[in-house]
């Protein structure tokens, strides 16, 4: 896709399935634009700098890995190749680096457990601005829409082996928010403490009371000689985990008291002082290691709401400084029901998209009684190329228009 910078409404309208992943769609959560050598993504941005992801290419012949180039004028850079997975997570954004810039992040091998994100100027000469690994997913967003873009991820690098623990086994890896303050990469997670506080609701819901007794009594551990069938000590790993994610949301959103309150109250007594040391050297060797800076602030009071465009129409006041949203990656799971059974052809959706790209709010538009939960939940994983005012990305509503019936 190469980007046109002009005005003018997004309204596409999708087949059945649009997808810029592969050919077949491999359901991948979450998508990435480039996968073993498949799916591409190419976009120029309004200073001459271009950016292009595809297939690496070996001898003029396209290879079963991906890279990345950036080119300007008559100079042109592989940034990143022979990679498993390559993704453009956010494109033209303001992250406060002094630059607008684009964010790839890349994972060599399907053995790894881990992305990293590299951070371009797409200013003439690119370069790359800061490099972050040990997330194993990572998402510039505004989620609050305050106007200040954060980016969001997982620290799998300080949980990876934890405890024997397989990634797979976690169901909810310890969240890291990062945010750029005069430059300088600050952890702001301890700003988020609500989404944490859901997150920690969701995970008190699954833990059973007689397991987690159980637990309670065994050594902590888990380690031979436990006496346990393989039944019980599955059931016992399953608490242990969803304990140690508790821990985890508390800690990492800048509450440690609460943590370890939390830990004496659900831990084996006798194994309270280690797994405490454990989880804190963890941490240690994680994103946290790459920050310049911690956040004091709590969640603090009422936060300021940027302005939204209106992207919606195609006239009104205002309309002809808005460089319409276009898409970066767009995907939607099949419908369940036969194509004759749909209530429409077509469904409209109003999107709220953030300055970095990201889907805030979607809801079907004007008179439309229907709308597919599916898809709904699908728009959370969209990403675009967001909405420029002049030169400055900004928050907007837009209107996107989904065909149904191919």
């Amino acid at each position: 896709m190469v980007v046109p910078w002009r005005c003018g409404t997004m309204t596409l309208v999708w087949l059945a399935f649009l997808c810029v992943v592969s050919s077949a769609c491999r359901a991948q959560i979450p998508d990435v634009l480039c996968s073993e050598g498949i799916g591409s993504f190419e976009a120029a941005f309004h200073t001459g700098v271009k950016v292009h992801v595809g297939a690496a290419k070996k001898g003029g012949l396209a290879r079963r890995l991906c890279e990345a180039a950036m080119s300007w004028d008559q100079h042109n850079e592989v940034v990143a190749t022979d990679a498993f997975q390559l993704d453009v997570d956010a494109f033209g954004v303001d992250l406060g680096v002094g630059a607008p810039v684009v964010t790839l992040q890349v994972k060599k091998s399907s053995a790894d457990c881990c992305m990293t994100y590299l951070i371009y100027s797409l200013q003439k000469p690119s370069r790359l601005l800061r490099t972050i690994t040990g997330g194993d997913f990572f998402s510039a967003a505004d989620t609050d829409l305050d106007g200040r873009v954060e980016i969001w991820s997982h620290d799998a690098a300080a949980v990876t082996g934890f405890e024997t623990f397989v990634l797979g086994e976690l169901d909810a890896l310890p969240t890291i928010v990062l945010r750029f303050e005069g430059g300088r990469l600050m952890d702001v997670s301890s700003e988020f403490q609500t989404y944490f506080d859901s997150e920690i609701t969701k995970i008190r819901e699954k833990i059973d009371q007689h397991d987690l007794l159980d637990f309670k009594s065994s050594n902590g551990a888990l380690t031979p000689p436990t006496g346990l069938s393989a039944e019980q000590l599955h059931r016992l790993r399953r608490v242990k985990a969803r304990v140690l994610e508790i821990v985890w949301s508390y800690l990492y959103s800048g509450r440690e008291q609460e943590a370890w309150r939390s830990l004496a109250e659900m831990w084996p007594a006798a194994d309270v002082e280690r797994i405490r040391t454990a989880v804190l050297d963890a941490r240690a060797r994680g994103i946290r290691a790459e920050v310049d800076g911690v956040s004091s602030g709590g969640a603090g009071g009422k936060k300021k709401r940027v302005a939204l465009f209106d992207d919606t129409s195609r006239s009104g006041p205002g309309k002809s400084e808005i460089i319409s949203p276009l898409p970066i990656q767009l995907r939607r799971p099949p419908f369940r029901m036969p194509e004759q059974s749909l209530p429409e052809a077509e469904l409209m959706l109003d999107l709220v998209i953030d300055s970095a790209g990201k889907v805030r709010s979607a809801e079907p538009a004007g008179k439309t009684k229907w709308a597919d939960a599916e898809l709904l939940r699908a728009t959370e994983e969209w990403k675009f190329i967001p909405a420029f005012k002049g030169n400055r990305p900004v928050a907007c509503r837009s209107r996107l228009a989904v065909s149904l019936t191919r």
